[in-house]
Order: structure tokens, then C-alpha cells, then sequence
């Protein structure tokens, strides 16, 4: 096989243009591994872009303080695996629960990009195979900042959104609860049931609570009374660190308690699945490790009898990620996926092609193309890209 030749780490910047989550600009950390050959995988990280950036062009300092290029080029993108490792225990000062991981999750993905290039394989079966047939996303409806707005005007844009999630084929999307202190857990108890009947019976609905509660209590009280809506798991009730906190919801909750939306490393996700007790992990793969590590959580999840659903809200190379990455693992029941359909986004749109995979009754066919089987738009990277 054809050795790596080149690793670069490119900040590609396009105005929000009406992005709900993004100020001014929104970003991606783009990383491509070139071989001698001239072919490329590419790999994305949406943690903070110049920081990633610095983290992945850093050159060596000492022994225990190595730069990740010089652990990359020279190597065949087949071991990733064993790349991954090398640098990993070669980086004691960098900080391993931090941007260490963030940097090498594009890294990892890019060489099995790579790999599945060079040897014609879609990157589920240099993984291991298919577990599955087919792959079922959800989609996370977000009506936008109108959360201190009244709530009538809210359940009637989530609709809207609920109903082009139905129309592009998804069967399952997650409603975020984003409401401060002004409403109360009682007036949230009829908000959640307003949102069931929106979506009616025949579609499976999750809730993100982004972290509403500090008093586990407190969470478990509303928990208790929305068992009938049939949540399908309920994302970030505590704040992110509170793990005994977690453990104890998870203990009296109805509902399945989700959270690790931001662990990194399957060190940190252990942590959840032993202290916080929680049956769901939700870490991404442009975050937490790239293929290497979330493979490792997921077969962890077996052990623990947890779930897997990684999170995902960057562009279309984390959504394809995610679907290799339910097609190779028996404990990833669906995947999230940012339909561009619910909320305008360049980088989301244009950054690579196809954008969006069809969707049909829920669920999306195995790729068959090798690597991650997208194209990346040069010239978007050309006129965007900080280098």
C-alpha cells in the first residue's frame, strides 16, 4: 500500500447565513491525509478550530510531548488503528480529556478514509462488516432562539419542522427543551405531551434538556410524569460533570437517561457507564476518538449493557461517519443526523457531496463506495479554507 505523504489541517470558515448555531461564521476543523500517490482521505473536527488546528501542527517537544504529524506521514493509513495508539501514549503533556482527542477524531477518520480508498472498500467493512442492513437516523428539530417566546408560537414551529423530517423520511427526531428558569417543570410537563401529540404515535421522539437541572430530584420528578409520551431517552438532564448525580436519576427515571454528549475517549466514557450509571452514551466521532475510539465504546457498551448514539451536529462528513459507524456496531440503535431540510447551513450543504444521504421509511441503505464514499468540494475549501 501506498504510504502517507503529507497531513494537513485546514480551518474552513463560511458566513452563518441564518445558522442557528453559529455566530458570524461556522467553522470545521478539515483534516486530509495525502499518500504517494496523490489519493486523500478526509477527516473533520468541530471543537474549537484554531486550537485544533495548533494541536494538530504541533511539532514534537520532548519525548513525552509529540507532534502528531511525525506519528502519521510514513505510515500506511490501514494502521490507523495502531497510529491512533502511538500517538495517544505519546502525548502525556498535551492533555488527554481534552483537544488532544478532538485533534486526533479528524486524524482517525481520515485514514480509514484513506485506507478504504486505497483498497476499495466503503470504511463499515474495514471495520469489521455490517451488523445491520440498513441505518436509522434522527433529526433533531430546532424552532431557533424563541425559547423565552410563547409557547403556542414554539409547538407551532416545532410542527413545521416535525412535519419536513416526516417528508424527507425520517421516522424518529429529538425536540430540544431549552427553556430557562421563566417556565416552570409543571408548564414543562404540558409542553412535553403537546410535543407528543404534535409528532404523533407512529414516530419515535427523544428530548435534549441541555443540562436544565442541577438537582437530580428535580429531574426526576418531571421524568416521572411524562412515562406516558413514550420518550424514546431523554439527552443532558444534569449538568455534564455531575456523574452521581446522573447515577441516581438513572436509578428512579422512567425514561432512559442519555449523556457523555462531550466525554472524549473511551477513558472518560467508562466514567459515565460506571459512575454516572447511564444506559445511554452519546459521544461524536469528530469529538471523542474518530472510528478507533468509538469502536472501542460501542463494544464497551455490550459489556456494560448501554447504548451508543453518537452525537452529531457538524457537516456531512461526521453524519457519514456515524453511518459506517452504526453499520459496523451491534449497540448503536440510530444515529443523530443534521438534515439541512430543518436549518440553513453552507457547510452542511456544500462542503461535500453527496450532502445528505435518502432517507425512505425511516432508514438509509449501507454506502457501498470506498471510504466514507463523499466528495470533497475544492473549491469550497479554496475560497474558505485558512491554512
Amino acid at each position: 500500500m501506498s504510504v502517507i505523504v503529507d497531513l494537513e489541517a485546514i480551518i474552513v470558515s463560511v458566513p452563518a447565513e441564518g445558522n442557528a448555531f453559529a455566530e458570524g461564521a461556522e467553522e470545521t476543523v478539515l483534516v486530509k491525509v495525502t499518500d504517494a500517490e496523490g489519493r486523500y482521505g478526509i477527516g473533520e473536527c468541530v471543537a474549537t478550530p484554531s486550537v485544533t488546528k495548533a494541536m494538530i501542527d504541533m511539532p514534537t517537544v520532548h519525548f513525552w510531548s509529540q507532534g502528531i504529524k511525525e506519528h502519521v506521514i510514513g505510515r500506511e493509513p490501514v494502521e490507523a488503528r495502531a497510529i491512533y495508539d502511538a500517538i495517544y501514549h505519546s502525548s502525556f503533556y498535551h492533555g488527554r480529556r481534552g483537544i488532544l482527542i478532538h485533534a486526533l477524531s479528524a486524524v482517525d477518520i481520515a485514514l480509514y478514509d484513506l485506507a478504504g480508498k486505497q483498497l476499495g472498500l466503503p470504511v463499515y467493512k474495514l471495520l469489521g462488516g455490517a451488523r445491520c442492513n440498513s441505518i436509522r437516523p434522527y433529526a433533531t428539530i430546532y424552532p431557533g432562539d424563541i425559547y423565552d417566546g410563547p409557547l403556542n408560537t414554539i409547538v407551532s414551529e416545532l410542527e413545521k419542522q416535525a412535519r419536513i423530517a416526516v417528508d424527507q423520511g425520517l421516522r424518529s427526531v429529538k425536540v430540544p427543551i431549552l427553556f430557562g428558569e421563566h417556565l416552570s417543570d409543571r408548564k414543562l410537563v404540558g409542553f412535553i405531551e403537546d410535543c407528543r401529540r404534535m409528532v404523533g404515535d407512529d414516530i419515535k421522539l427523544s428530548l435534549d434538556f441541555g443540562y436544565r437541572w442541577r438537582d437530580w430530584q428535580d429531574a426526576a420528578w418531571l421524568l416521572k410524569r411524562i412515562d406516558d409520551c413514550r420518550i424514546a431517552f431523554a439527552e443532558a438532564p444534569l449538568w455534564h460533570d455531575d456523574l452521581h448525580g446522573h447515577r441516581k436519576l438513572a436509578e428512579v427515571s422512567p425514561v432512559k437517561v442519555g449523556g457523555a454528549e462531550f466525554a472524549v475517549s473511551r477513558w472518560e466514557v467508562r466514567d459515565w457507564l460506571e459512575t454516572g450509571g447511564v444506559s445511554l452514551v452519546q459521544p461524536g466521532i469528530s469529538r471523542a476518538g474518530g472510528f478507533t475510539e468509538l469502536m472501542r465504546i460501542a463494544e464497551m457498551c455490550e459489556m456494560y449493557g448501554a447504548s451508543l448514539i453518537p452525537h452529531s451536529y457538524a457537516t456531512g462528513i461526521t453524519d457519514i461517519c456515524n453511518i459506517h459507524l452504526q453499520a459496523a456496531c451491534l449497540t448503536i440503535p440510530m444515529v443523530e443526523f443534521r438534515s439541512s431540510r430543518l436549518g440553513p447551513s453552507r457547510l452542511r450543504t456544500e462542503l461535500v457531496s453527496p450532502a445528505e444521504p435518502d432517507i425512505k421509511d425511516g432508514l438509509i441503505a449501507l454506502p457501498d463506495a470506498p471510504g466514507l464514499g463523499i466528495t470533497l468540494n475544492e473549491a469550497l475549501v479554496s475560497q474558505y479554507g485558512i491554512r
